[in-house]
Order: structure tokens, then sequence, then C-alpha cells
């Protein structure tokens, strides 16, 4: 399949609102297309010098239109797709373009997987003092809360990548529980910093029963 893309340095997961200002002229000429044509299109992921994956969004709103033609627009992510092809420019188009194969993605989660990493989610908002909620369980997916776990740009991308939802909770699950483990021993130490300058009570030492070396 050929589509339109609109390549950044961004990850964007399946089901997300995709808020974006258009300004350049060839991204202009790209929103106006696609809402003509009800047509979605692709943001490939620019990474390391290279396109190779991203996701598909169609056009929601166009939020504001500006003087200079520039827009406030959202999107709505759909599917993941591998680039098999990129063209720098359509023919006949000032923007980029490519041919694209969509990756299926396979619900093979048990409902264990995703409640121990809706926990480990939880977890590691308690850790941070951060509130976790609303979060409804039901609705609950490996990518529901991605942008929100402390995963790195690569990390995102990693996980982008994975087709199966069992292996895309099993990757997020790791890394709480990873992440929880680093913020637990920097609570410790900042108790342990925090403890020190205090006047405290401390059992003298009975040194009668110490025999010297």
């Amino acid at each position: 399949m050929i589509l339109p893309l609109f390549p950044l340095q961004s990850v964007f997961f399946p089901g997300e609102s995709v808020p974006l200002h258009i300004f350049e002229q060839r991204y202009k000429e790209l929103i106006t297309d696609c809402r003509r044509e009800a047509q979605t299109f692709g943001i490939p992921v620019y990474i390391q010098n290279t396109i190779a994956f991203g996701t598909e969004v169609q056009l929601k709103d166009i939020v504001n239109t500006y003087a200079d033609g520039s827009m406030d627009v959202v999107c709505v992510a759909r599917q993941v797709f591998r680039v098999v092809r990129f063209q720098p420019v359509l023919e006949g188009k000032l923007y980029p373009g490519g041919e694209v194969r969509f990756i299926d993605s396979v619900n093979d989660a048990t409902p264990g997987q995703t409640e121990a990493v809706f926990e480990a989610c939880r977890e590691l908002y308690e850790l941070m003092d951060v509130s976790f909620g609303p979060v409804r369980r039901e609705l609950f997916n490996s990518f529901t809360l991605a942008h929100k776990m402390g995963l790195s740009f690569e990390q995102e991308y990693q996980l982008l990548q994975i087709p199966n939802e069992s292996a895309r909770l099993e990757f997020l699950l790791n890394h709480l529980g990873e992440t929880s483990r680093v913020l637990r021993q920097l609570n410790e130490t900042r108790e342990r910093i925090e403890m020190n300058g205090h006047f405290r009570n401390f059992d003298p030492l009975d040194f009668k029963d110490i025999e010297p070396e």
C-alpha cells in the first residue's frame, strides 16, 4: 500500500490521539489532500538516520488554521507498519510517501499478564508519588500508558515493533520491575541521607564483655 508519509522523531502507538502543528508547505498540502480524500497517512519514526517502522494515522479534526496557512490538527493512530520503500517526494506532490506493509497485532495476552503489568505500573506511580488514575482495567493494554512508564525513545520504538501483545506486556513488565527496583534504592538512599545529622537515641555499647585482641 502507498501512503503519504510525515516522518517524525516521535513514536505514536495505536489508539492514541496525535496532536500536530503543521507549518511546512509540503505537509500543509498533505493534510489538505488527506482531508479532501478522506485518506490516512503514515508517521514513520526517524531514528538513527533511518526510517523503517511507523504508525498509520487518520485525520480527526483541524482545530486551528492560522493566517500563514499553518494548522493545529488532531489525528488518531491506527496500525503499525513497516516501510518497504521510501520516496522523498511522491509524484505530483510536495510531500514524501512510500510503500508500507501493515503489521498484524496478535492479541495473545492472558488476563494474568495484563493484570501484572497494570499492578506494576500502579506500583511505579506510587513510588514516584504520582496519581495513577483514572485507568480502566478492562481497557488497559500494552499501549495505554506506554508514554508514561519512563521508556526511552529507543525503548518506545522497540515496543512499537513487537507484534504480539504477550511479548509487549513482558517487555513492559521487565522495564517496570527494573525501574521500580532502582527507585526503591534511590528512596532508601534519600532516607539514609535525611536521617544523617538528626538527633537519635543510640543504645550505648557495653564494653565489659569485649576482649581485646
